[in-house]
């Protein structure tokens, strides 16, 4: 097994000159050098075979012991030099200082197929930044990210990915629900695998610190290497990369409106500068419809980061972005403009993708079709509805049968989770629905068409928390084979999958209140 190892971040910028491994404060540098931590016993329990692929490993040789050991942090690639990035961050609205890669490891870029692939340890041991931590992770959280990457992915949405999942084979001592009831669990380590892994918080980190030199040289290193469209000198070039930065932040959110999907944790220093969704740590998935949810136990009061604010904070994040970036632009104007873009043109791209979740295409009547949606959202909110049933239920109307009011609310009433609806919830249903019929009228496409089109959508299939967390409890007693099911179900999302059917259900009413399926911590 040969790499075609290209290295050019810490080809590129600037290192940390202490190479010893103690918690310190990383100045004038973009990253520092770090050595995996050894574990005892590695044990590959999962890995994609399509992200294989991509970075050009057979199958055969992800089940070695060379591979082993180098996905695990037990041996180092020979002439690479793995490392752990410098970056700050806002978490949950206020400036933090330094964090970095706490618990993550840099091994190497890869070029493969005309492709740059970064691929990096998470939970392979401490580094410069883990502050008090010990730099690892559990197979818990290990399991959550590495199969929800690869979901992700299938679903469409812009993501980092996951190459393996592996055992340390060493215990780690966790507080589940930071309750002071701490106790041990299996450590893990994923190999998680981007084009790169540069976030909002390494500008922040140095234009904090007026580092304006090293700020200049990471941002040029960016645009000469994922952003190569842009062609501009000066401070157009800067300008330039706000701007991608903020359309591509805003494509991501959209994405992650559209499937239900709720990161928990949007700290600056959590944002790729890709677009890419980074950190899969307290996320879940909207079971019943709420704008209110949120995932995260350190967010239970607050509600931050919950489902229907994801949008703003996108926005606030790209704030802080820009006021990274400004010592390089020194103007503005320009990056107020492309603020307010972003404000103006998630409205359009918002209400365009919630058209082609309901089926329609032409925009008849502008005004009629935001009443449509906006009374759509307050109805989804009246009664506990799943999100996933209910949008991949709705396809099913027929826009020229003669329904009676009770069969065309029977074609969605799967998806509430009290089946005793209200008589006046049940009305406003039932005018919903006929309203939304007579509107399907108005579209040319046969309802064959329409239904594959919102099928293409509205996935069949996500990574439901309870799902992950059966998972879980299984791969705790030694029993990996869900993960592998799992993984085999959500790389098909869209499509029917009869024999899987007993997972398009709604969520069983003993995972409501159960720890990893309601709120969860890292």
């Amino acid at each position: 097994m040969t790499f075609n190892i290209n290295d050019t971040f810490n080809k590129e910028l600037p290192s940390d000159p202490d190479i010893t491994n103690n918690r310190r404060q990383v100045f004038n540098a973009c990253f520092s050098y770090v050595i995996p931590r050894n574990p005892t016993k590695p044990q590959l329990v999962h890995f994609s075979n399509e992200m294989a692929e991509e970075v050009g490993i057979s199958i055969d040789s992800m089940k070695s012991k060379r591979l082993l050991d180098l996905l695990s942090g037990k041996s180092v690639l020979d002439n690479t030099h793995p490392y752990s990035m410098c970056y700050g961050g806002h978490q949950f609205g206020h400036w933090a200082g330094q964090l970095g890669d706490g618990r993550a490891i840099n091994l190497f870029e890869v070029l493969y197929n005309d492709k740059r692939w970064a691929l990096q340890l998470k939970g392979a041991g401490e580094t410069p930044y883990s502050r008090t931590a010990d730099g690892l992770a559990v197979l818990r959280s290990s399991i959550r990210e590495h199969l929800c990457s690869e979901a992700m992915y299938h679903l469409g949405v812009p993501t980092t990915r996951s190459l393996s999942l592996i055992i340390s084979g060493d215990e780690v001592l966790r507080d589940v629900m930071y309750d002071g009831n701490s106790d041990y669990e299996k450590g893990a380590i994923v190999c998680r695998v981007a084009p790169s892994f540069i976030r909002f918080g390494n500008f922040q980190i140095l234009a904090s610190r007026k580092d304006y030199t090293t700020l200049k040289t990471l941002t040029d290193y960016t645009i000469k290497h994922f952003y190569p469209e842009i062609k501009t000198d000066g401070k157009a070039k800067y300008i330039e990369f706000m701007k991608a930065v903020s359309e591509k932040t805003l494509e991501m959110i959209i994405h992650w409106q559209r499937v239900g999907f709720v990161h928990g944790v949007m700290n600056t220093d959590n944002l790729s500068i890709l677009g890419l969704t980074i950190d899969y740590g307290p996320y879940g998935w909207l079971e019943g419809y709420d704008h209110k949810w949120t995932p995260n136990t350190t967010d239970s009061r607050e509600h931050r980061y919950r489902y229907g604010n994801q949008p703003q904070i996108g926005l606030w994040n790209l704030l802080q972005l820009a006021n990274a970036l400004y010592p390089l632009i020194e103007d503005t104007q320009p990056l107020e403009d492309i603020l307010q873009k972003y404000n103006k043109d998630f409205v359009i791209k918002y209400k365009s993708m919630m058209m082609q979740k309901i089926g329609l295409l032409l925009d008849k009547n502008i005004e009629k079709d935001s009443l449509l949606i906006k009374d759509l959202e307050v109805l989804l909110q009246d009664v506990e509805t799943d999100m996933t049933i209910f949008f991949r239920n709705l396809s099913n109307i027929e826009k020229q049968k003669d329904y009676q009011k009770e069969e065309l609310l029977s074609v969605i009433s799967d998806a509430f989770y009290d089946q005793k609806v209200t008589d006046t919830i049940k009305i406003k249903w039932e005018n919903w629905l006929f309203n939304y019929q007579n509107r399907l009228g108005q579209e040319v496409l046969r309802d064959n068409e329409r239904k594959l089109n919102m099928d293409a959508v509205n996935p069949k299939y996500v990574l439901r928390n309870y799902m992950a967390q059966m998972a879980i409890d299984k791969a705790d007693k030694g029993d990996f084979s869900l993960i592998e099911d799992l993984y085999q179900l959500l790389k098909h999302p869209y499509a029917e999958q009869p024999k899987n059917q007993n997972w398009f259900v709604k969520r069983p009413e003993w995972a409501r209140h159960k720890v990893g399926c309601s709120m969860l911590s890292c």
